[in-house]
């Protein structure tokens, strides 16, 4: 079920702001950018930024599992006890993400994403 450990999506306040900031400090432009959502892919991972995240996270980042159906994925896990804390969301481009609880508290997020694909760190 789980393709691996695939982004980690940083809310913002201000876009713009964001993806100059991370752009330098990375070195490289997002590979993904629009006005709702960028994406920069660093040694194999995704780092997002999302100015709509605040909804589904809080204020701190959240880490999305790749899943190849976000749906599927979501239900299996509910019948293992999990359940919902955002529900699935479509960012558009193809992006689908859920936030889940699991049984002992913590988030646990997925991602669908056909526009990221993982590579190995070099």
């Amino acid at each position: 079920m789980f393709l691996g450990l695939r982004t980690v999506v940083y809310p913002v306040r201000d876009l713009d702001t964001a993806k100059r900031w991370w752009s330098t400090v990375l070195g490289i432009a997002p590979y993904f950018d629009e006005p709702y959502y960028a994406g920069f892919n660093v040694g194999g991972y995704e780092l997002a930024l999302d100015p709509h995240g605040h909804t589904e996270s809080g204020t701190g980042p959240i880490v999305y599992w790749g899943v190849e159906d976000v749906e599927q994925a979501a239900a299996t896990l509910m019948r293992t006890g999990a359940t919902t804390h955002a529900p699935l969301t479509d960012h558009g481009g193809g992006i689908r993400t859920t936030t889940l609880t699991t049984p002992d508290g913590t988030l646990l997020g997925l991602i669908e994403n056909p526009h990221f694909s993982a590579t190995e760190p070099t």
